[in-house]
C-alpha cells in the first residue's frame, strides 16, 4: 500500500471513530435513529457512543425551562371591544421523544396554540373584567395550555399576560368615563361634606336651644324660689312687726290705765294725747296719694276715755272676755 492510500485510509477511519464519540452538555438530550428507525436510544449528558453510519443523532434539545415570548394580538372581548394582548409563557421538555415525533415544529405550534387561547380566554370576559381579572386569567390560560401541551411532552409552569391595550378610541373615551366618575364622587364627597356641616349646625342649633331653655327654666326657678321666700320672710316680719305692735299697745294700755287709776288727773293729759294722735293720723292719710276726706269729732274723746275705763279693771289688768 503505497503511502497516500495508507493516509486516506487512517484519514477515514479518524473521521468514522470521530462520529461515533458524542458529547452531550448538562441539561441536554439527544435522539438517535437506526438506519432511519428510533428505537428508544436516547443520548444522556456526558460521553456518548453511536455506530458510524447506521445510528444518526437526529434531534437535540435543552430539557431546562424556557421563555416563550408571545407577540401581541387583536382580540375582541364580549362586549365587542377591540384590543391588542400579549404574554410570556413559561415551558420545558418533559419528554423529547413526543417533543421531536408528534409535533413538526414545537416552538410555531406553542405559539399559534397559546394565541388561540388568549383570544379564546378574552372573547369571555368584558372590557373592565380583563383589566381586574388578570390573576384568573393567567390561571386558566396555564390550566389549558398545560392539557393541550401535554401530548407533545411539555410542561407549560407559568403564564403571565404582559399588556393589555385597547384602541385609541376605546382609550379616550374610558378617559373620559374616567373623568366623569372622579366629577361624580366629587360632587358626591361634596354633597356629603355640606349635607354633615348641615346637620351639625342644626345639631349645634337645637343643642344651643336646649341649653337655653334649660338655663331660662333655672333661671326662673331660682326667680319663683327667690320671690317665695321674699314673700315669707316679708310675711314674717310683718307678723313681728304685727305682734310687737299688739305688745305695744297691751303695755301702752296698761302704763294709761295704771296712770288713771293712781292719778285723777291725767285724764286731761291722755285726752291731749289722744286729740295730737288724731292730728297726726289726719296728716298722714293727707299725704299720702289715696288721700280721703275724714271728718274727727272732738267730742268722741271723752267717750273714747270712757271706753278705756271699761275695759281696764280697778286693779290696772285687762279684763278678760268671755
Amino acid at each position: 500500500m503505497n503511502p497516500l492510500s495508507f493516509l486516506f485510509v487512517l484519514a477515514l477511519g479518524g473521521g468514522v471513530a470521530a462520529s461515533a464519540v458524542k458529547i452531550v452538555n448538562q441539561s441536554d438530550e439527544a435522539l438517535v435513529e437506526t438506519l432511519g428507525r428510533y428505537n428508544g436510544k436516547k443520548l444522556t449528558p456526558g460521553l456518548n457512543f453511536i455506530v458510524p453510519v447506521v445510528d444518526k443523532v437526529v434531534f437535540k434539545q435543552t430539557v431546562r425551562e424556557r421563555v416563550l415570548d408571545v407577540p401581541p394580538q387583536s382580540c375582541i372581548t364580549r362586549d365587542n371591544v377591540s384590543i391588542s394582548v400579549d404574554a410570556v409563557v413559561y415551558w420545558r421538555i418533559v419528554d423529547l421523544e413526543k417533543a421531536y415525533y408528534k409535533v413538526e415544529n414545537l416552538q410555531a405550534a406553542m405559539v399559534n396554540l397559546v394565541l388561540t387561547q388568549i383570544r379564546s380566554e378574552m372573547g369571555k370576559l368584558e372590557l373592565d373584567e380583563t383589566f381586574t381579572a388578570r390573576s384568573e386569567i393567567n390561571e386558566s390560560l396555564l390550566r389549558e395550555l398545560d392539557i393541550a401541551t401535554d401530548p407533545w411532552g411539555v410542561k407549560v409552569t407559568r403564564v403571565e399576560l404582559r399588556d393589555i391595550m385597547p384602541s385609541k378610541a376605546v382609550q379616550d373615551s374610558m378617559e373620559l368615563q374616567m373623568a366623569a366618575e372622579r366629577r361624580k364622587r366629587a360632587s358626591i364627597l361634596t354633597s356629603e361634606g355640606e349635607r354633615e356641616s348641615a346637620v351639625n349646625s342644626a345639631r349645634g342649633q337645637a343643642e344651643s336651644e336646649v341649653l337655653s331653655a334649660e338655663s331660662g327654666k333655672k333661671a326662673a326657678i331660682l326667680d319663683a324660689e327667690a320671690q317665695q321666700k321674699a314673700i315669707v320672710l316679708k310675711a314674717q316680719a310683718f307678723r313681728q312687726e304685727a305682734v310687737l305692735r299688739a305688745q305695744a299697745t297691751s303695755e301702752a294700755m296698761a302704763i294709761i290705765a295704771d296712770k288713771l287709776r293712781s292719778d285723777p288727773q291725767a285724764k286731761d293729759a291722755l285726752q291731749y294725747l289722744l286729740a295730737q294722735n288724731y292730728l297726726e293720723m289726719g296728716q298722714q292719710i293727707g299725704a299720702s296719694d289715696s288721700s280721703k276726706i275724714m271728718f274727727m269729732d272732738p267730742r268722741a274723746i271723752p267717750a273714747t276715755l270712757e271706753g278705756m275705763k271699761a275695759i281696764v279693771g280697778e286693779d290696772g289688768r285687762m279684763k278678760a272676755e268671755g
